[in-house]
């Protein structure tokens, strides 16, 4: 028996699109799933947005006002893609008024941002599901799976990466993301959250790190109208950067590894290049996004001039049978979040958790927070262990 689950989503630029377009597909990938989502309500600040929203993909009602979801007893699970300074005190309202949460990263500005949407879906007994994708490729459940059997000896050292162009052209407009009080720590909570939510994903927890960081585009022009996602500004009135474009982190893993994260948004040449290089005793494994679908892997008793083989991931990898038959078909970014729906989905029919999770959203919180202590004092950084 399949169920109806009223959805909404709150904030509709693109991460809005996605994640309604995972709900809308979720049926095609996962016919036993046992709830159905339907898309209640839209909300949207930015006027003429969520009409045009539920117009193009048949919610039922549109707002301006996400209080109004809140209070919409036909919804039962919200996806909160708003800007980032919006997440804690949507996240809340949601939890408090019993909605099930569907979250993106990094959860609010800080760790106590974090704390306390994760505190409020505890008190609730809602469950909630965070942003965290990259997580969710077949070949990187695969890399984890070979680094937790052993299949590399003693993990020694790790690379994870997170380089991007969006934000390099000096003329991208100064939008809420470039400012502290709404953007928070930039590259950090942007795309270093990732990086830190990978590296414990593959490595278990960070012990201590080291972080320095920089602002390299210090001036943008400010916006005369509405924005959506990096748009461009040339000639308006110029203000500051006021959060990080680049973070370099050296850590110490509880397990001894050593490891280097770096992220970057202004990165001339990078597009979405992320990825990680784990390497061990006896092997290693590396991942590109770009090559989604693909692991190289180095394993064997040779150690020096050991070879280096391309693996393709197929089914029996993670969710790579929901969407195709046999290995080398290529999965893209859109199936990571249907992956992501699904899990959220079945933790609320289930009423246990699947996928990243609020514990996993305030655990990557406190290491970014431990790095911009860290950049601040030019030292090392202990964090607890669990």
């Amino acid at each position: 028996m399949v169920n109806a689950l009223g959805v909404a989503v709150v904030g509709f630029g693109w991460m809005g699109r996605v994640h309604t377009r995972a709900y809308a597909r979720l049926p095609h990938h996962y016919p036993r799933l046992p709830l159905r989502p339907e898309l209640v309500t839209v909300a949207e600040e930015v006027p003429g947005r969520a009409e045009e929203a539920a117009a193009q993909y048949g919610f039922a009602t549109a707002t301006r006002d996400w209080r109004e979801v809140a209070a919409d007893p036909r919804v039962r699970a919200v996806s909160v893609t708003a800007p980032n300074f919006l997440h804690r005190e949507i996240g809340v309202a949601m939890a408090e008024a019993g909605k099930h949460l569907w979250i993106e990263k990094p959860v609010g500005l800080s760790g106590a941002d974090a704390r306390a949407v994760a505190d409020a879906v505890a008190a609730a007994g809602v469950q909630a599901a965070v942003g965290f994708n990259y997580r969710n490729a077949p070949a990187v459940e695969s890399a984890r799976e070979l680094i937790a059997s052993g299949g590399l000896g003693r993990i020694t050292h790790a690379r994870v990466r997170l380089l991007s162009d969006y934000a390099a052209h000096p003329d991208g407009a100064l939008t809420w993301r470039y400012g502290r009080s709404r953007g928070g720590s930039g590259v950090l909570g942007d795309l270093a959250s990732h990086g830190a939510d990978l590296a414990y994903f593959l490595l278990g927890d960070v012990a201590s790190l080291a972080a320095d960081t920089a602002v390299f585009v210090p001036e943008r022009s400010r916006p005369t109208g509405a924005t959506a996602g990096h748009t461009l500004a040339a000639g308006g009135e110029r203000g500051p950067v006021e959060n990080e474009d680049y973070v370099s982190c050296l850590l110490r893993f509880a397990s001894g590894a050593r490891g280097v994260l770096e992220a970057c948004r202004v990165s001339v040449g990078e597009q979405n290049n992320y990825g990680f290089e784990v390497h061990g005793t006896e092997g290693a494994v590396f991942w590109d996004f770009r090559r989604m679908n693909e692991l190289r892997v180095s394993r064997g008793g040779s150690y020096q001039d050991q070879p280096v083989s391309t693996v393709y991931v197929g089914p029996g990898d993670g969710e790579f049978a929901a969407f195709q038959p046999g290995a080398a078909n290529a999965m893209g970014y859109d199936d990571l979040k249907v992956v992501e729906a699904y899990r959220f989905l079945r933790s609320v029919a289930e009423n246990k958790p699947y996928g990243a999770t609020l514990a996993d959203a305030v655990r990557a919180a406190g290491v970014l927070d431990a790095m911009a202590v860290s950049a601040g004092s030019r030292g090392w950084v202990d964090l607890p262990v669990s």
